[in-house]
């Protein structure tokens, strides 16, 4: 595995990220401790959940899931850089959310980060994330909470999660006029086929020093060999995939990115992953992996070196916004 700094903190981390989205409603819990357990032996420590997660098993299973693992003991809890985020309520189906139980004021920041310790089984998380922006709640007060949590040790740093670029530079401009350190990372939708972070999220993120931490690396798929596996009948396609690939011009693109990849023996889930790996920013993306072939998949994808004509290529196929603001202005 190889590692590198988070954005511009001294903190060290996996070039991969392991999602754990999948824990509890897709992948059970014994299940789950196997493939976290292989992660860790190859060197991934950098780990991501988030308080929602859960969803058909109870929003905050993922987290106890995690809890139990770390509980097993062996270093697991000292050897993982743990995430989790905050922003959502815990409610389901038709049940009521309370007043001051979601979203980032805080008071939710404060209720919220310890029953995600409680479930988690640790006394801190390393980087507490902001699921999503707030419009109701001022950034002076979300920092007021988050330094409070930094002096009692319940977290060493704060990411943001789905942010655009102008709240990253409020976010930290805030920081920056209070005294504080301001966020480290941003988790966004970024891939081959959805290249809109390069507009803005991105550029902030370099410019203020966060780490940038890729969602949905394969677009759901799409970009994991899809069409090959339609073909032979070994997957049924849905989701946002399915959705995609009903227009036309989608197909197309996907179609030639399979050829490509075909044409160089490369295989196009690894290929997604090790693109990622080269933009400018990026420190680790989240993969998923609901089987230890995935995540076998994924680990060879951090040492595969893409080839100036491949990387070329694949720009022509799936080409960015370009930069900001030349790509929209004079």
């Amino acid at each position: 595995m190889r590692y590198t700094q988070l954005g511009r903190t001294g903190l060290k981390v996996s070039r991969l990220t392991l999602g754990t989205m999948n824990f509890g409603p897709l992948t059970n819990e014994p299940d789950s401790h196997t493939l976290m357990d292989s992660a860790l032996d190859a060197g991934i420590n950098y780990f991501d959940t988030a308080n929602v997660y859960g969803q058909s098993a109870g929003r905050g299973r993922t987290e106890e899931i995690l809890g139990t693992w770390f509980t097993q003991g062996g270093g697991r809890r000292d050897k993982v850089v743990l995430a989790t985020k905050v922003y959502g309520p815990m409610t389901t189906g038709e049940e009521p959310t309370w007043p001051n139980h979601d979203r980032l004021s805080a008071l939710s920041i404060r209720r919220a980060v310890d029953a995600s310790l409680k479930r988690l089984q640790t006394d801190y998380i390393d980087i507490y994330q902001f699921h999503h922006i707030d419009r109701q709640t001022p950034f002076e007060e979300i920092w007021q909470a988050v330094d409070v949590l930094v002096r009692q040790g319940k977290i060493l740093y704060a990411g943001s999660s789905n942010f655009p670029g102008y709240k990253i530079a409020q976010a930290n401009e805030t920081a920056r006029r209070l005294g504080g350190y301001g966020l480290v990372s941003e988790q966004c939708l970024y891939n081959l086929a959805a290249r809109d972070a390069e507009m803005e999220v991105i550029p902030a993120s370099e410019e203020y020093g966060l780490g940038v931490i890729p969602w949905s690396p394969l677009h759901g798929g799409l970009l994991g060999g899809v069409l090959k596996k339609e073909g032979e009948g070994s997957r049924r396609t849905g989701g946002r995939a399915a959705a995609e690939l009903a227009k036309p011009e989608v197909r197309a693109q996907v179609q030639a990115y399979e050829d490509l990849l075909d044409k160089h023996g490369l295989e196009p889930g690894e290929v997604a992953l090790a693109w990622l790996l080269t933009r400018p920013g990026v420190t680790a993306p989240i993969v998923g992996p609901r089987t230890a072939e995935q995540l076998e998949s994924a680990l060879r994808a951090v040492d595969l070196e893409l080839s100036a004509e491949v990387l070329d290529a694949l720009d022509e196929i799936f080409p960015g916004p370009g930069p900001s603001p030349e790509s929209f202005a004079w």
